[in-house]
């Protein structure tokens, strides 16, 4: 008969399976919310796409859990052992640092994301993981975390590693996941959201909305990036914007 797990490795798990359940029902809520807006704004323009869409739902609640593991072991560490460098009390900090810091996390995920992204457009990796992702022809409001699990990883470990490199106030890591999960969402749902004064201005120059990232879509060796356009300017993948 096999020892018992200890308290530490069931309070691991159940921390997992809390973040996991978290993130897929965010998921599920957030998507769904802005398909619903999709149905209103733009009627008809997910038509014929179920089969699509039920793939990507499947692929991105095997995403959730994918998510919630590395997440869920370092929720655990944070609130048993004070492992990372989130802090609750705002006089830990200057105040300026709030905004600072969620300024480095956007720009530190978005160089990962590039790079990866990236590389995963290589034709073999592309072929083994990423075709998952471009499957989605045109991509939906519940693209955005259809992903093969391996892509999923990449992704997974971002913001776990930065909780331990970037001290950030537990709001603004609120505010950070916040804006992962609304740009995710709204630069697949197939059509912009955003008023085109914005995404043609000097500000949106800078910025990744759907019209941006759609082109990559069409056109997949170009618009890499996730939340800004900093790399792809400074790389040359940059191809404008599209019309979804």
């Amino acid at each position: 008969m096999g020892s018992p797990l200890s308290p530490a490795l069931l309070a691991i798990a159940a921390s997992a399976l809390a973040m996991t359940a978290i993130v897929g029902v965010r998921y599920l809520i957030t998507s769904g919310l802005f398909a619903l807006v999709t149905h209103r704004v733009r009627p008809g323009l997910y038509a014929g796409m179920n089969r699509q869409i039920r793939a990507e739902i499947g692929w991105s609640l095997l995403s959730a859990a994918i998510y919630g593991l590395p997440s869920g072991i370092v929720a655990w560490g944070w609130q048993a052992h004070g492992w990372t460098r989130i802090y609750t009390q705002a006089s830990a900090h200057p105040l300026w640092w709030m905004p600072l810091s969620v300024i480095l996390f956007l720009f530190a995920h978005d160089t990962w994301f590039y790079w990866t992204h990236r590389w995963m457009h290589r034709p073999r990796v592309f072929r083994i993981a990423h075709a998952v992702h471009h499957a989605s022809r045109p991509p939906t409001a519940w693209a955005a975390m259809s992903f093969h699990p391996l892509e999923a990883l990449t992704g997974a470990v971002v913001v776990p590693a930065l909780v331990f490199l970037i001290p950030i106030h537990a709001a603004m890591l609120g505010l950070v996941l916040t804006i992962m999960t609304v740009m995710g969402i709204t630069n697949h749902m197939g059509w912009e959201i955003f008023p085109r004064a914005l995404v043609h201005s000097r500000l949106g120059h800078w910025l990744i909305t759907a019209s941006h990232h759609h082109r990559h879509h069409e056109q997949y060796r170009c618009n890499y990036g996730l939340y800004f356009r900093f790399w792809d300017h400074l790389c040359g993948t940059d191809r404008g914007v599209s019309a979804p």
